[in-house]
Parts: structure tokens; sequence; C-alpha cells
């Protein structure tokens, strides 16, 4: 005799939901939970901050706009960068660590 052929397709759609959810709780939403995060950080950021930005240019934040910010990289120069760009704040421990 042979199984129930309902059986079978109850079983494989219970597997699907739960690699779905399986994929949804590792990886989907802690993604979207560090991109709020990152959404709150930039918000939040004021004139004079030091930050670093992804590409690695650490400088002091001047002037933010609706979607760039202008940082000074030292006494004579400013570069202007798009907000997603600026990762993190940048501490002196940091700095202190690179010297």
């Amino acid at each position: 005799m042979q199984g129930d052929p309902m059986g079978g397709l109850i079983s494989a759609i219970v597997w699907m939901v739960l690699l779905i959810g399986i994929f949804y709780f590792l990886l989907y939403r802690p993604q979207q939970q560090q991109r709020k995060k990152h959404e709150e950080f930039l918000k939040n950021l004021k004139k004079g901050e030091k930050v670093i930005t992804t590409g690695g240019i650490i400088g002091e934040v001047k002037q933010i706009d609706e979607k760039t910010i202008t940082l000074k990289v030292c006494e004579t120069c400013s570069i202007k960068v798009l907000k997603p760009s600026v990762a993190a704040y940048y501490t002196e421990e940091e700095e202190k660590s690179q010297s």
C-alpha cells in the first residue's frame, strides 16, 4: 500500500514554510534591524562629530544636507560624500590604535 498523497503535500508545505521562517529570522530580519540602526545614526549626526566613511576617509562633519554630508578632512580641504557612505563615529581610541 502507498501512503496518503495529501500527507506528502502537507509535509512539503510545512518544510517550505519552516525554511522560509528560518531564512527570515537568520538573514532578512538582522539586516533590516542593522539598516534601521544606521538610518537612526545618520539622523542623529551633528556638526563637529568625527566620522569614518565606508571608504575609510576620516573627517569632521562640517555641513549636513538632505542627501550629502560635507566632511572637513584637513585644515584646508573638505569633501562632500553621500549620507549612506558615512559608516560610524570615529573615536580617539581608534585614532590611538592606528598610530
